[in-house]
């Protein structure tokens, strides 16, 4: 009989609805080493007793401190933004929970160390969820990289564009506030590009970027639709400054010689969630994007002149990574399914069966390269990452 752990989810939005569902797939699709239990959904001032039945949990309690302290949780989940990273990863250690924590890892490089230093010392087991790692095209890349089979790498360039904010009425949720999200796409969308580009290619040692804000103030939340007119904001509508940045670029230097380039930007007209990237090497080239995530374009440069060229593999044979779990080949999976595969590779890090990535350590680099990004664009210079304190 495998032991069931108790898991605290701490936030019940978008990516409360994400992890919920991923918890309750997990064993059903994979043969993890434990079970799972939804305990108690954590919340700050939205009800959650909707949230509650629907998604399965015992509980629901409007206190994370105290349920960090209760010796029935097993697991604490923190699905909050990303002011609260910080205090909650520290207090879960403190009581010896293992942590699942949403990207960005933190506000800074410091808060992130000091989250860094709780989890190594309280010996707990720890996830970033930087879900994309979990992509099986993304895995499958990784594979044909370790393999050698693109050779020395030159070139990383990623892009990762959305339009969600483009339109000048939208509110100043929290995203928009420094004070709450620590930065803007450069966070958002850059931790996870960033994050992939480790993960493929190497350490960024060095940056040079730009930031800009284009839309420098918005309606304060709950301004909407009692102070707009025909799609006209009235005079006197409550405004809030935008304090953090719409866009961001960067060109980095890895460590192993390649140079590498991202672009993230929140106002990419008609892009939804295009995270892509290209990868090229002295022997063979790679190409995704998100958008067409069951699919991986690869160069073969080893192959006669005649053969070579881009082809795409469709990843969804049972020998791909994660997908001996899921449907027959051909079969595509979603995003949701990203999740599912990171949590059982989590709970086989509790079983002691590997030590799973990213975890923290990878956010507090991810984070140490963004503020870097930060610094450059600041001093309209080229900003080594060690500079970074």
């Amino acid at each position: 009989m495998k032991k069931t752990l108790n898991v605290a989810m701490i936030g019940g939005g978008f990516m409360g609805k994400a992890h919920s569902n991923a918890w309750l797939k997990v064993n059903t699709f994979f043969d993890a080493p434990y079970k799972v239990n939804l305990k108690v959904i954590v919340g700050n001032h939205t009800p959650l007793e909707e949230f509650a039945e629907r998604w399965g949990y015992d509980e629901v309690s409007y206190d994370w401190r105290e349920v960090m302290k209760r010796e029935d949780i097993d697991i604490v989940d923190i699905g909050t933004p990303t002011y609260m990273h910080h205090d909650m990863v520290i207090e879960a250690a403190k009581n010896g929970k293992h942590i699942v924590c949403e990207k960005p890892c933190a506000m800074n490089y410091r808060e992130c160390c000091e989250m860094v230093e709780a989890v190594e010392k309280a010996g707990v087991v720890h996830y970033l969820n930087h879900n994309y790692r979990r992509v099986p095209a993304v895995a499958l890349a990784k594979k044909l990289i370790d393999d050698g089979r693109l050779g020395r790498i030159y070139h990383w360039r990623g892009a990762y564009l959305q339009d969600w904010i483009m339109d000048e009425d939208a509110p100043l949720t929290w995203h928009l506030r420094a004070d709450r999200a620590g930065a803007g796409v450069l966070y958002d969308l850059g931790s996870h590009a960033v994050d992939l580009a480790r993960y493929l290619v190497g350490e960024p040692v060095a940056v040079t970027a730009r930031l800009e804000t284009f839309i420098k103030e918005r309606p304060l939340p709950g301004a909407g639709a009692a102070t707009f007119s025909k799609g006209e904001k009235v005079e006197g509508t409550p405004m809030g400054e935008v304090t953090v940045d719409d866009a961001a670029f960067m060109l980095l230097d890895f460590d192993n010689g390649a140079l590498g380039s991202i672009e993230t930007t929140r106002f990419a007209g008609g892009r939804k969630n295009y995270n892509d990237f290209e990868i090229y090497g002295s022997k063979g080239s790679l190409k995704f994007n998100f958008e067409r995530m069951n699919e991986l374009q690869f160069s073969d440069l080893t192959l006669p002149l005649e053969e070579q060229g881009y082809r795409t593999i469709l990843v969804t044979e049972g020998v791909h990574p994660y997908l001996s779990a899921w449907w027959p080949c051909g079969h595509i999976i979603g995003y949701e399914h990203t999740f599912v595969n990171a949590f059982n590779d989590f709970l086989c890090a509790i079983g002691g069966d590997k030590v799973v990535s990213p975890n923290l350590v990878d956010g507090a680099a991810d984070i140490r390269v963004l503020e870097a990004v930060k610094m450059s664009s600041a001093l309209g210079r080229r900003v080594a990452v060690d500079e970074v304190k």
